[in-house]
């Protein structure tokens, strides 16, 4: 880093309320409103040093429709200086204490609301569960089709309650998950701030996703293409995220006649086949690898059947050395 980068990034963190903010952003990424009411000042100040954190390189922005949302650098001279502040701080300090016991009654009653806005739709989503093998089943097919190696960067479209975040969280080393709806990407920061655990979140639209090309190991569509009007294009976009070597996971309905998933949850398509996917993921310059089916007992037939799907990026995979010297 040259010395002009450094000294304005160090610049941009030297002052308390700047300090605060890094100290809290190391616990997760949180919004401007959570941030004024941790820290109890206005608005436009905190606004100010985060702006200004963001163009030393310090944190990172992005939006979501009407919020903005705030975290450490992830990587570049601006996330090493971050980090290095950070954990030179004394964490024990009275005033960063009480900025994170404040954090923990903000994340409660964000965990409160997402729970309740969850609560009122959980009849809908058990009815839907009631209809095929059960959650277990489902995640433990998942685990075995991806296998028990690393898996580096997670992306997760639709990612709805975050529940594949968390499946996944011990294998990868980086988890991004992304949603159409704000009410449920607050679901999903409830569950996964209460696993303890970080992730990118982001609200988007799937069909145009904001990340960089070749930039994940793994994508997951669980139960989302349904919901879809073009799956086929969807696959197109997330295949252009894929590394070399990198695999898709599709997990929704195989072929079946719930009509009343149409009409009263929004289901456009009513699962897919084999065959269907894949074409699509052929389409898409990738190469179908798996295909498994969950069937309900013999005793349910009018049950849904879970499928998997997989393919890959077939470009040979880099080794983790080349691609750091790439």
């Amino acid at each position: 880093m040259g010395l002009d980068p450094m000294v304005a990034a160090l610049r941009a963190a030297g002052e308390d309320t700047r300090l605060r903010l890094l100290a809290l952003l190391a616990e997760g990424e949180l919004s401007v409103s959570d941030l004024t009411d941790i820290l109890g000042q206005s608005q436009p100040r905190i606004s100010r040093h985060l702006k200004l954190m963001v163009e030393a390189g310090l944190l990172v922005r992005h939006r979501e429709g009407a919020w903005a949302f705030f975290a450490l650098a992830a990587q570049g001279p601006g996330a090493d200086i971050a980090r290095a502040l950070i954990a030179a701080l004394d964490h024990d300090d009275r005033v960063l204490a009480a900025d994170r016991q404040r954090l923990k009654a903000v994340r409660d009653a964000r965990s409160e609301a997402a729970q309740s806005y969850f609560a009122r739709h959980a009849a809908d989503w058990d009815r839907i569960r009631s209809l095929h093998v059960s959650d277990d089943v489902v995640e433990a097919a998942i685990l075995k089709a991806i296998g028990p190696a690393p898996l580096g960067a997670v992306l997760d479209l639709g990612t709805g309650t975050g529940r594949m975040l968390q499946l996944l969280s011990d294998r990868a080393e980086r988890l991004v998950g992304v949603d159409a709806s704000h009410a449920m990407l607050a679901v999903a920061r409830a569950h996964l701030a209460e696993a303890g655990l970080r992730a990118e979140l982001r609200q988007c639209d799937v069909y145009a996703l904001p990340f960089e090309m070749k930039g994940f190991d793994l994508i997951v569509l669980h139960q989302v293409l349904h919901f879809l009007d073009d799956p086929a294009r969807v696959l197109r976009e997330a295949a252009l995220r894929l590394k070399p070597g990198g695999r898709l996971l599709v997990v929704d309905f195989a072929p079946h006649a719930h009509e009343f998933l149409r009409s009263e949850q929004a289901h456009r398509r009513l699962g897919f086949s084999a065959t269907q996917l894949d074409s699509w993921f052929r389409e898409a310059g990738l190469e179908p690898l798996l295909h498994r089916d969950l069937a309900p007992e013999a005793s349910e037939r009018d049950h849904l059947t879970v499928s998997l799907f997989m393919a890959r990026d077939p470009r040979p995979a880099l080794s983790r050395d080349t691609r750091e010297i790439a």
